[in-house]
């Protein structure tokens, strides 16, 4: 693995990493952290969050992962609901964080703290410890039991509980997934082994960079265990925000993203078109409208070139495929992923179009994020591919609902044996929640949640998710959130994207202050209205966006309008902008 320091990307390597792993394991043993006991880490990924999770599995203890974003209202519902006797935080935030809420975390006995810059010195709590004063007991553990860790690892079995994996908790409080060795061994088994993702098989010549959270299994795969599965190497990002920048210094072979990034790279590549220079907006305007030629045959073909697409897609390479793909850092990959919440399919064939084939998988953290995918030679544009070997898939012929089962369906919800009930029937089958269609060809569509569909006062059921990613295609748009149940038409709340439309607006010699100032200009209300106009032209009546209202401000997860994944909370939205919906359903048009 490797992480940027102070300008330069320092390696790891595998002997260094297993030594760091074994000085931990025998630290949490020095800490009397046995077999079930919960460690918890709350820290950015990095080297550090690796090695705990790992020391932690090695002697049998159950790894518990925190956003760093948390507040601390979810800090301590995480910690005292898992009964956590470890904290790995990783710096001053994230400890105040944890002693804020001291007296209501009692299994809490140690603090570790990873950054020193604030703490050291200044805190007085003995449940405190430095990184390098844990792993230097670690160290004297290990030369006075040398054995021990081995000994332990030894006696795993594969039903014992690896992880706890807390929910984004988009209707309630998170609840904590309990994924077993056996049920992570299923998912690794199903996207590294024959059949898998990649072919050939990823490898230690392949690259990837880690920058979702890795308390949320995606990342988790993508980052741990893939890691250590296949030997890929794994490069930390320095931050969410340096993302881009990482992305063109490292240009990774393999390279997973939520929805949300692949339309902020589209996005970014429209503005750019859209500032260039006459001349060399011409040719990048004549080369991706190549390169959309191309998208477009390669989505009705199923990803086999045609001649003609051929050649459009050679005159493209030559005008702006090589240098965009070059400047988006994706000139060497090889698996590009999408998952985690629907994608428009106008994104997914701007990138073919690029020749990277964007391969939409599915799965939940109940089913340790493995039900289904697309890959190399089985895949369907607009789909989520087709069933793992391993899992069986049905949907509900009564609601319509996907149900998954298999050997990486989850333990059941930690404390919480109702729930458990509710999420996993008599005969073992995982109801997802998600609605969807499964093609004769074995070709998985998701709908939408089920507790997202809308039925409207005219009985007209509407997935909501399709009409937002049609709204989120544009560069200008981040939100899009639809409202409609029980009305009697549908409207949206619109945020924008601040840096796109900033830059539009300068363009336009349009003067502004704060963001709220920017959404409230004629002129804004008009580039929005022409992008709601233009997606309304491609949808059925009854799916029309009749009025909507721009976003005051940007959504934050403190203020409890988004989860810890980015995910919006559609309830907290229509209670927290009731006035703006109202008034949607009053005087309708925009505003």
């Amino acid at each position: 693995m490797r992480t940027k320091e102070l300008g330069l990307w320092r390696e790891t390597s595998w002997a260094e990493y297993w030594d760091e792993v074994q000085d931990v394991a025998h630290a949490l043993l020095a800490l009397g952290v046995g077999r079930g006991d919960r460690v918890a880490v709350q820290s950015e990924n990095r080297r550090e969050w690796l090695t705990a999770d790992l020391g932690t599995v090695a002697i049998g203890g159950v790894t518990v992962g925190l956003y760093p974003t948390n507040p601390a209202a979810e800090v301590v519902h995480v910690l005292a609901d898992s009964g956590a006797t470890v904290l790995v935080a990783e710096d001053q935030e994230q400890v105040d964080k944890a002693l804020e809420v001291t007296g209501r975390t009692p299994d809490l006995r140690h603090v570790v703290y990873v950054e020193p810059r604030g703490i050291r010195g200044r805190y007085t709590d003995p449940r405190l410890l430095s990184w390098s004063d844990f792993l230097a007991r670690g160290r004297e553990h290990r030369a006075a039991y040398p054995g021990l860790v081995d000994e332990t690892m030894a006696q795993t079995r594969p039903g014992d509980l690896m992880t706890l994996i807390y929910t984004s908790g988009t209707t309630g409080l998170p609840k904590g997934a309990m994924l077993s060795v056996a049920n992570v061994e299923a998912t690794v088994g199903a996207l590294t082994g024959a059949g898998g993702l990649l072919d050939p098989p990823a490898g230690p010549r392949d690259l990837s960079l880690s920058y979702l959270p890795l308390c949320h299994v995606a990342e988790r795969i993508f980052t741990t265990w893939n890691n250590a599965a296949t030997g890929i190497q794994v490069n930390f990002a320095e931050s969410i925000d340096t993302v881009p920048a990482n992305l063109r210094e490292i240009q990774p072979t393999f390279f997973f993203a939520v929805p949300r990034i692949w339309e902020k790279l589209l996005a970014t590549v429209q503005v750019k078109q859209a500032a260039a220079s006459p001349l060399k907006g011409a040719i990048a305007g004549a080369g991706l409208k190549l390169a959309g030629e191309v998208g477009k045959t390669l989505a009705a073909t199923g990803g086999r070139h045609t001649a003609g697409s051929r050649l459009r897609y050679a005159l493209a390479w030559v005008l702006v495929v090589r240098a965009l793909r070059e400047r988006l850092g994706l000139r060497r990959v090889r698996w590009a992923g999408c998952g985690a919440a629907p994608v428009s399919i106008d994104v997914l064939q701007f990138f073919l179009g690029l020749g990277i084939p964007v391969y939409e998988v599915y799965g939940m953290t109940e089913n340790t994020a493995s039900a289904t995918a697309n890959r190399p030679g089985t895949w369907k544009l607009g789909s989520v591919g087709v069933a793992h070997d391993s899992v069986e898939l049905r949907i509900d012929p009564a609601t319509g609902e996907i149900l998954t089962r298999g050997p990486a369906t989850f333990q059941g919800y930690w404390n919480r044996p109702d729930a458990t009930a509710e999420a996993i029937d008599g005969e073992g089958w995982l109801h997802t929640g998600d609605v969807g269609v499964l093609e004769d060809d074995g070709f998985l569509r998701v709908t939408d949640r089920m507790k997202d569909i809308m039925i409207t006062a005219g009985g007209k059921n509407v997935a909501p998710s399709e009409i937002e990613n049609a709204l989120k295609v544009s560069p200008y748009v981040k939100e899009a959130v639809l409202i409609g149940d029980r009305r009697p038409y549908l409207t949206a709340l619109i945020g924008i994207e601040p840096d796109t439309v900033s830059d539009w607006a300068q363009q336009q010699r349009i003067a502004f202050t704060t963001y709220r100032d920017l959404t409230e200009k004629k002129e804004v209300l008009d580039l929005v209205q022409g992008i709601v106009t233009d997606v309304n032209s491609r949808l059925a009546t009854v799916e029309q966006v009749k009025a909507f209202r721009l976003l005051p401000k940007l959504l934050d997860h403190e203020d409890g309008e988004l989860t810890a994944t980015q995910k919006v909370r559609r309830a907290a939205m229509a209670e927290r902008f009731s006035g703006l919906v109202e008034s949607m359903y009053r005087g309708g048009g925009r505003g």
